[in-house]
């Protein structure tokens, strides 16, 4: 089961990114991606079995952004790729069937590439700007939802990502949109978790 709303993780160190999954976990997240930039696979290794023992003890999903062979080390639930990581069918043929794989996508191009490589979720954005991301591409909004959405009638989940605070949350499902995925605002706020599910349920 994909969660309507996805965690991502934030902090400046991966000590930080561990106290802010704890948190959110305990404040109810049910999914929680790892996103470790710019640490050696080393330290990315040793934080996602940190990560997938505090995710177990809440029955919580973890995604492992980017390392699909971590995301197998560590038995986590599954691996989002981002545009220039490895292709979907060969970390699929890696992983097995039983794992998530969710693909980043900017333009209807980009999800139909990912649609056909058979990802199980699709992240599309960003929804507005966003300091979370280096090298962000261009903003879609709800317009840009609309126009994807309406030009894909696809059945693979659609996930809405960049920038996303509480008060975007109604205008963007009415596109259509299946979930979104957060990253600063409930770092911020753990609390908003409870605001966001009732919103989203």
């Amino acid at each position: 089961m994909i969660s309507k709303l996805q965690y991502i993780s934030q902090g400046k160190t991966p000590e930080q990114h561990l106290e802010n999954i704890q948190k959110a976990c305990v404040a109810g997240a049910e999914w929680v991606q790892l996103r470790l930039k710019n640490f050696d696979a080393e330290i990315i290794l040793e934080t996602a079995n940190k990560a997938r023992e505090i995710t177990n003890s809440f029955k919580a999903k973890l995604i492992i952004n980017d390392h699909y062979k971590i995301a197998k080390s560590v038995k986590a639930d599954g691996v989002h790729l981002g545009k220039n990581d490895e292709c979907p069918l060969v970390v699929r043929a890696y992983l097995g069937v039983s794992f998530i794989i969710g693909g980043t996508a900017n333009t209807a191009e980009d999800c139909n590439s990912l649609l056909d490589k058979k990802v199980d979720y699709i992240g599309l954005g960003p929804y507005q700007f966003t300091e979370t991301k280096k090298n962000l591409s261009p903003v879609l909004g709800v317009l840009g939802y609309r126009k994807i959405l309406e030009e894909l009638q696809t059945e693979t989940l659609i996930i809405a990502i960049g920038g996303i605070t509480l008060k975007d949350v109604p205008e963007i499902i009415n596109t259509g949109i299946y979930g979104i995925a957060v990253s600063g605002e409930i770092t911020k706020e753990v609390s908003s978790i409870a605001e966001f599910q009732e919103i989203l349920n």
